[in-house]
C-alpha cells in the first residue's frame, strides 16, 4: 500500500468538505436574500396600502401644517413684559380650582395604578408560560389580560359612566382595568425572562409553587416591576385627563369644558399645567427608580 494513499484521501475529504461548506453556505444565502426581499416586499407593500387607506397625501399634509399653529396661537393669550404679571394672573384665572381639579386626577391616577399593579401583578404569574400551572391557565389569563388592555380606556370610563354615573369612581375603574391588563403583560413576559437555577433550588428543596414565587422570581424581576411601574403612573396620570372628557372628573372635565366652549386660553393654561405635571412626575419616578436600584442619577 502506498503511503500517499491516506494522505490523498484525508486531502479530498477535506476539500469535499469544503466543497459541501461552500455549497451549503451558497445556499442558505440565496434563501436568506429571498426571505429578506419577501419580508421588504412584504413590509412596503403594507405601508403603500396603509397609507391608501389612511389617504395620507403628502402634499395635503404640508399645506395644512401652517393651520395647526392657529389653534395653539389661540391658546396662549398675549402677554407683554410691562403687565406680565397682570397678564398671567388674568389668564390663570382659575388656578384655585383646576388645581382642585388636577389633585383629583393625581389620585385618580395614583389609586389606578396601584389597585391594577396589585392584581395584575399577581395574575401575571398565572399568565407567565414558565410558571402557569398548566397550558388551560395561561392562555385563560393570556385572553383576560388581553381584552382589559384592548379595550380603550376612555370605552371603559363610558361604560363604568353609564354603570355608576359621572364622577371620578368611573375614571379609576377604567383606569385601573386597562392598568390590571397593560402590567400583567409586561411582568408576565418579564417572569418569563427570570433564571430557571433558584427555582430548580426551591423545587429540591421541597418549596412549592408559591415559595418559587416568593423567593424564586419576585427578587429577579422587583427592579424591572418598579420601572414598569413608575412608567406606568406617567401614563395614568394622562389616561386620568382623556377619561374627564366622558365626565369622569378631573382636570380633563375642565379641559374639555373649556373646548367645547372656546375657551381657547382656558385649555392652553389647562394643557400647560398638565404638560408641567408629567414632566414633573417623570423627573421623581427616575429618581425614586434609581435610588430604589441603587443606581446613581446621572451627572455631569
Amino acid at each position: 500500500m502506498n503511503i500517499r494513499e491516506p494522505t490523498a484521501l484525508a486531502g479530498a475529504k477535506e476539500r469535499g468538505s469544503a466543497a459541501q461548506f461552500e455549497e451549503r453556505y451558497l445556499a442558505f444565502r440565496r434563501r436568506k436574500l429571498i426571505y429578506n426581499a419577501l419580508f421588504w416586499g412584504g413590509f412596503i407593500a403594507c405601508v403603500i396600502a396603509a397609507g391608501i387607506t389612511a389617504k395620507f397625501d403628502v402634499f395635503t399634509l404640508l399645506k395644512g401644517l401652517p393651520r395647526t399653529t392657529e389653534f395653539l396661537v389661540k391658546m396662549v393669550p398675549p402677554i407683554t413684559l410691562s403687565t406680565f404679571a397682570a397678564d398671567i394672573g388674568e389668564w390663570y384665572w382659575g388656578i384655585d380650582k383646576w388645581l382642585n381639579s388636577l389633585l383629583n386626577t393625581l389620585l385618580m391616577a395614583y389609586l389606578a395604578t396601584v389597585l391594577g399593579t396589585i392584581v395584575g401583578g399577581a395574575l401575571s404569574f398565572l399568565a407567565a408560560r414558565n410558571l402557569a400551572p398548566n397550558f388551560l391557565t395561561y392562555w385563560a389569563m393570556r385572553r383576560t389580560l388581553e381584552i382589559a388592555r384592548t379595550v380603550p380606556d376612555i370605552v371603559w370610563a363610558l361604560l363604568f359612566v353609564m354603570a355608576f354615573g359621572i364622577g371620578p369612581l368611573p375614571g379609576v375603574l377604567a383606569i385601573t382595568v386597562h392598568t390590571i391588563g397593560a402590567q400583567g403583560k409586561l411582568f408576565a413576559e418579564v417572569n418569563e425572562n427570570v433564571s430557571p437555577l433558584p427555582l430548580d433550588g426551591i423545587r429540591a428543596a421541597g418549596g412549592n409553587w408559591l415559595h418559587e414565587i416568593r423567593y424564586g422570581v419576585i427578587p429577579q424581576v422587583m427592579p424591572n416591576y418598579m420601572s414598569y411601574t413608575f412608567w406606568r403612573i406617567e401614563l395614568n396620570v394622562r389616561s386620568a385627563t382623556i377619561v374627564g372628557f366622558v365626565g369622569a372628573g378631573g382636570i380633563g372635565h375642565d379641559l374639555f369644558t373649556s373646548i367645547q366652549l372656546l375657551y381657547f386660553a382656558d385649555a392652553g393654561a389647562i394643557l400647560l399645567i398638565v404638560v408641567v405635571t408629567i414632566m414633573l412626575i417623570d423627573m421623581l419616578s427616575e429618581k425614586f427608580r434609581h435610588s430604589a436600584i441603587g443606581k446613581a442619577s446621572f451627572s455631569h
